[in-house]
């Protein structure tokens, strides 16, 4: 399951998060045409309508139908449409397909968010009414649908960029939210003695299963950049044949440089880039963003440094939050950052029984952990704890990295 045992919901409260979080879904798509909640640019893409549906399925499916007598789906045919990976629950549309759904149209689609929002506040009122004991887990499952529709409205923008992005016309979705400008300090180094250290979410307040059993871990002395790498560093890569030198690639990532012709970024475009709002010119101080796990970790190699592990990031941004720590700048708001870790189960890890069971824990193999948020990550979604995690070919994502060095280094990157 996402989630392990907290705090009691207050019934109260717990209403109006669902509402605001429902709403927002909905308040991404106002201004966008018909055609555009269909769009779906790639695969590993979805469209926006079938974002808005899926996130509803989720809490009729496992919620309302189970625990709401007297709910009807209005289309028992709508779960193999909106279904994503859950085997146990049943069949699934083929994923690259997503994009011929032109129906159920967007009313219908809207129509049935409203029948089970209501269904939701009629369930949490007589969950309310009952016994603490019988509520709470259905509670948990509450709060798990809430944090798994937050992480579906970052990929609607981004599964929205990437469709718009291949439109010669160069649409602009709108404002773009801000948060990945460049950072107020000069940059330099933040070291650590490292040694036996504990990682992983302990405590009150919701996380994902990924994120525990809390556990510890060795670390060596390293030193973790003060900001993320900008533009104009990824930029002198380009220039000093950074796509073009095998020597600073692992080789699947060649490999893709020579298929795909990677040159740059994902949305670079000469000496501007493509955003949701539209192509605008490339701020030179501002952090490289849509660039893969092997991108990342070349331009770490070509600059002498590395990728950090899980770990060195999550304590780093651990003791900063401290009362006296000092705050890691662009640790939150700003870009997902890439981490040398593998995206795998912690020691102890255990998924849930049931559907929900396959929410994390089956996808924990041939993939990297990206640490942080971004400036499309809704506000509350991120903690110093979290786990995110893709493919190490992927861009589309706002992605980019912070550069880690072994040893105690300096604030200018020397050794000490």
């Amino acid at each position: 399951m996402g989630s392990r045992a907290h705090a009691p919901a207050d019934i109260t409260c717990l209403l109006q998060r669902l509402q605001a979080v429902r709403q927002h879904s909905e308040r991404l798509i106002q201004g966008l045409e018909p055609e555009d909640l269909c769009l779906q640019g790639m695969a590993d893409a979805s469209p926006a309508k079938w974002h808005l549906g899926h996130t509803t399925w989720f809490f009729e499916t496992f919620l309302l139908e189970p625990h709401l007598p007297g709910h009807a789906t209005p289309d028992r045919r709508w779960g193999h449409l909106f279904n994503s990976y859950y085997e146990a629950v049943g069949s699934r549309h083929p994923r690259p397909e997503r994009g011929l759904l032109t129906r159920p149209a967007i009313g219908e689609v809207l129509a049935w968010r409203r029948r089970v929002d209501a269904g939701l506040e009629t369930l949490l009122l007589e969950l309310d009414r009952g016994p603490a004991e019988a509520a709470a887990p259905l509670l948990e499952l509450v709060e798990l649908g809430l944090q798994h529709e937050q992480q579906h409205q970052e990929l609607l923008l981004m599964d929205l960029l990437d469709g718009f992005s291949r439109n010669p016309l160069e649409p602009a979705y709108g404002v773009e939210p801000p948060g990945a400008g460049a950072a107020d300090t000069a940059g330099g180094w933040r070291s650590h003695p490292g040694g036996l250290v504990e990682i992983g979410h302990a405590g009150a307040g919701f996380h994902f299963d990924n994120e525990s059993p809390r556990h510890r871990q060795w670390l060596e002395p390293f030193s973790l950049a003060e900001t993320l790498v900008s533009n104009e560093a990824y930029a002198a890569f380009i220039a000093d044949d950074g796509y073009r030198r095998p020597e600073l690639w692992m080789s699947e990532g060649w490999a893709l440089v020579q298929q795909h012709g990677w040159c740059a970024p994902r949305y670079w475009r000469g000496e501007w880039e493509f955003s949701l709002a539209g192509r605008r010119p490339r701020h030179p101080q501002a952090p490289v963003r849509h660039v893969s796990w092997f991108e990342a970790d070349a331009f770490a190699r070509w600059s002498g440094g590395r990728l950090p592990s899980e770990a060195e990031w999550e304590l780093v941004v651990a003791e900063a939050a401290q009362p006296d720590g000092r705050p890691l700048p662009q640790a939150f708001g700003a870009l997902w950052q890439w981490t040398a870790s593998p995206y795998r189960p912690y020691p102890g890890f255990r998924p849930a029984p049931g559907a929900v069971g396959e929410y994390n824990g089956k996808f924990m193999s041939s993939q990297f952990v990206l640490r942080g948020s971004c400036f499309l990550t809704p506000a509350g979604h991120a903690r110093p704890t979290y786990r995110n995690f893709f493919g190490p070919h992927c861009r589309w994502m706002a992605a980019g990295l912070r550069l880690a060095r072994d040893g105690a280094v300096d604030r200018t990157g020397t050794p000490c």
